[in-house]
């Protein structure tokens, strides 16, 4: 029987063949693009994103704004540990739940807090560490943690300790991809002697669960005559099933095994704006020198050539044919010489109104505000604070996904080893899953949006509990970042103090000491309302008793 094959015609006139895919629209006919898969769309371009992101930050104001606002607001001095255990599940009262927060709270300080204790290079504490991948991460598209040990002692009663590792690092191991040439090393698909896939340094197996990380004793390029060794480190401990490698990265389509910098889609704008900054500024220097060139026809014998005067002119090149501008300088040329300048007028009007504008669209890509990124706030109240509002949804957003990449999995692994050492009780936690979560459960607090008028923002924080929409923790967190039962315990320390100091009796609460004003206004008008009227029956009603 003879197989008989239809021809499918290309749709025409249909759908978004007249829209965004049409070919025949002269605006579109030259919009031949082709996407590919993660590997492809983004590891093989990875490298050279990561190059330019870093020199970005090093060399162009506003990238290093981009990426320290992200660091100073996701951040801020460091996530602090506040234990929110369930109680309920573990069956334990309000006070004995407090008071196993409050120890756990204080156990994990004494880790977190000394660089030596946590950092095995012992350069940053923990919230030093959260600041280095806060600013690392967006930088480089990804940062990693490894989870090494150390010999416990006295003063660090703790082997955990975490060695943070630069994105170049994590790569694929030259070998797999089928050369040992050094300038191929940047390729980033190979294949594990296992059989497994490896998708720049990161191994899936085949139902592509990450399995292992392949990590470089050095840089890419970094030619210092080591040898280049690769160490597969596995992804989770076989016994204990906690991560021996911590990859803190924001995805963006599925299948991806590595981030993109933060700055990529406007990496090109950053750069000419760097440009058009510094061709301001040099034609702006240039325009405010005032040099004088003088020619002669003089005998080049007696007449010594391209000399360069002027107070407090320093010379930057000694060779003959170079001339240089200088505040004041004169320059000698040779005969038949001459000079010519452009006659630009600066500084430029414009300049400020379309670096405006260019902030404008950055901010846009990378949500957030003009305002912010420039930090210069020139708009009305409401502007602002809603710029900063739109801000802090993505501030917020990334501070979650640090604390669950990050902070999470480290006090989980710090935890496991506590209960571990005895040195706090948690019964179940290593055996049963359900109550490890309970144990687990934890909140992240960082540095708060800040207040544009404090007046306003505190009365509709006083007007949202009054209402029941919010809490008195919530609030205090969004307002300054402070704990609430901790201002609680303090104010009453102060009140106690303040009684004590001025020898009266005091309640504690605004409001009853607010009472207590009202009670002592009151009593001064009526004895100054008694005193009036006895000075008036005296003087004209003498005699009379009231």
């Amino acid at each position: 029987m003879q197989n008989t094959y239809k021809c499918v015609p290309t749709p025409i006139n249909k759908g978004y063949s007249e829209g965004g895919a049409s070919y025949r629209k002269k605006s579109l006919k030259g919009f031949a693009v082709s996407s590919g898969s993660p590997e492809e769309d983004i590891n093989a371009n990875n490298y050279t994103l990561r190059q330019r992101s870093r020199i970005l930050y090093m060399t162009a104001p506003i990238a290093t704004a981009a990426l320290k606002r992200q660091r100073t607001n996701v951040v801020g001095a460091g996530l602090r540990l506040k234990s929110t255990i369930d109680r309920d599940v573990l069956g334990m009262t309000q006070e004995t739940a407090t008071e196993w927060q409050h120890r756990t709270q204080a156990e994990f300080e004494l880790w977190a807090k000394n660089k030596r204790a946590c950092d095995a290079t012992g350069v940053n504490n923990f919230y030093g560490m959260q600041q280095l991948v806060a600013l690392a991460w967006p930088m480089s598209g990804d940062v990693f943690s490894l989870i090494t040990r150390a010999e416990p002692t006295p003063l660090f009663p703790y082997s955990l300790r975490l060695y943070l590792i630069e994105a170049d690092r994590v790569r694929t191991p030259t070998d797999t991809v089928g050369s040992s040439n050094p300038l191929l090393s940047n390729m980033t698909t190979g294949k594990a002697p296992n059989g497994n896939m490896i998708y720049d340094g990161v191994e899936v197996d085949s139902s592509g669960a990450i399995v292992a990380y392949w990590i470089a004793n050095a840089y890419p390029y970094q030619f210092d005559g080591a040898e280049k060794k690769f160490t597969r480190v596995e992804a989770y401990g076989e016994k204990t099933g906690l991560p021996n490698v911590l990859h803190i990265m924001d995805s963006e389509r599925p299948e991806q095994y590595r981030g993109v910098p933060y700055l990529a889609q406007a990496i090109e704008p950053l750069l000419q704006m760097r440009r058009y900054t510094e061709a301001e500024i040099t034609a702006a220097i240039v325009q405010g020198f005032l040099t004088a060139f003088i020619k002669t026809e003089g005998n080049t014998d007696i007449m010594p050539m391209n000399e360069v005067g002027g107070e407090g002119f320093e010379r930057v090149s000694r060779d003959p044919n170079e001339y240089e501008l200088g505040a004041g300088t004169v320059n000698i040329l040779e005969p038949g010489e001459d000079v010519a300048f452009s006659n630009p007028t600066h500084p430029n009007t414009g300049f400020e109104v379309f670096m405006r504008a260019l902030c404008e669209q950055v901010g846009a890509a990378l949500e957030m505000p003009a305002d912010l990124l420039l930090m210069s706030f020139n708009s009305s109240y409401s502007a602002s604070r809603a710029a900063l509002l739109e801000a802090w949804k993505g501030f917020r957003m990334r501070r979650e996904w640090l604390a669950d990449d990050f902070c999470r999995p480290v006090y989980e692994i710090w935890l496991t080893e506590a209960v571990a050492r005895g040195r706090i009780s948690a019964p179940g936690f290593l055996t049963d899953p359900i109550i490890r979560q309970a144990y687990l459960k934890s909140e992240w607090i960082g540095p708060s949006q800040g207040q544009l008028d404090p007046t306003k923002e505190v009365a509709a924080a006083v007007t949202a509990i009054t209402n029941g929409l919010s809490t008195r923790e919530a609030e205090a967190i969004k307002l300054n970042g402070s704990e609430y039962n901790a201002n609680v315990d303090k104010l009453a320390t102060e009140n106690e103090q303040l009684k004590n100091a001025n020898g009266t009796a005091d309640t504690g609460t605004a409001g009853n000491m607010a009472g207590q004003f009202t009670d002592a206004i009151t009593n001064y008008i009526n004895i100054t309302i008694e005193e009036a009227l006895s000075k008036y029956e005296q003087k004209n009603m003498p005699g009379v008793k009231r």
